[in-house]
């Protein structure tokens, strides 16, 4: 997913974490994220990021909240007229409110942002910390699979999947989303790892006897996390923009499905005449991933004690 996140290298994470070598995996964590939430809170482009965000949740999961009209009751007669009274954003082609598609439009953007981020943390995460933990033959195999699939480019592999599935729904782009997605996470995971693994509290819990998955969830994980944080923040936005993409180019969600992709995808030729149709949603979207991503710097510049 290299064109969507930003690539760390494999032995050096993207964030070191706060924990000094001589304190415990516990307390240092603890501190590290107290500090952190006291920083974003200050920070008003977290502040105003993490508003919008809430709002374009709260429509995906109470669309009911903020209309109640409904998107497929249409009158033709009303096609592309301009936004009125009781229709803020007008009336798409087929004479439909445009306002309660866009408020539909968010689930399944978001849908499939959530579900991709979560299964390529799940699988990525999971990859890299037994990488970085073990090492040896296991991180050998783990670390040649990532490249095989980093050496897929990540448009034209999803673009190949779906249409060699022909079932573009919901669950479809998820997967093929996760598949190509979720290298970046293990690299940084892996990396995060490998400087975690040797500090003093992690020698310290091995030579009281604890074992290699006490290690590694309890001392280890919480002090690699804050990078993965950081990265997922930012691949959900990515996310986004991709299934607009892949609706705009014709192998994403498909009608009657509700989502901005299709409303950009069924509207761009009509710009000239009717721009409210393209402008409306496109800035939805943009808001959306732009959100995601100021987040995620944000929350990089609190995780990272250099920063600071």
């Amino acid at each position: 997913m290299s064109d969507l996140i930003p690539s760390a290298t494999s032995d050096e994470p993207a964030l070191q974490s706060s924990s000094s070598e001589g304190a415990g995996a516990t307390g240092g964590t603890a501190s590290l994220w107290s500090d952190a939430r006291k920083q974003l809170i200050r920070n008003p482009i977290f502040v105003i990021s993490s508003l919008y965000i809430l709002v374009v949740s709260s429509m995906a999961l109470f669309p009911g909240l903020w209309t109640d009209q409904d998107p497929r009751n249409c009158i033709i007669s009303q096609s592309r007229k301009p936004p009125q009274d009781g229709h803020p954003f007008g009336f798409n082609i087929l004479g439909c409110d445009y306002y309660s598609h866009a408020i539909y439009g968010a689930q399944p953007s978001l849908s499939i942002a959530i579900g991709a981020t979560v299964g390529i943390v799940l699988i990525g995460g999971t990859l890299g910390l037994l990488a970085g933990f073990y090492g040896g033959w296991v991180d050998t195999i783990i670390s040649r699979v990532v490249d095989i699939f980093l050496s897929l480019p990540f448009l034209l592999g999803a673009l190949v999947f779906l249409t060699v599935v022909k079932v573009q729904n919901i669950l479809t782009i998820t997967m093929v989303l996760v598949i190509l997605g979720w290298t970046t996470i293990a690299r940084v995971m892996r990396g995060a790892v490998l400087s975690a693994k040797n500090l003093d509290y992690v020698l310290a819990a091995r030579s009281l006897g604890a074992g290699n998955l006490r290690i590694m969830l309890r001392h280890i994980l919480p002090n690699a996390i804050a990078p993965v944080t950081v990265l997922a923040t930012i691949a959900l936005g990515s996310f986004v923009a991709a299934e607009a993409t892949l609706t705009f180019l014709g192998v994403g969600l498909q009608p009657p499905e509700e989502s901005w992709g299709i409303m950009i995808t069924d509207h761009q030729v009509y710009f000239l005449e009717a721009p409210w149709l393209l402008i409306f949603p496109t800035t939805l979207l943009i808001g959306t991933v732009l959100s995601f991503i100021l987040m995620g710097d944000a929350l990089r510049d609190a995780l990272d004690p250099k920063m600071r």
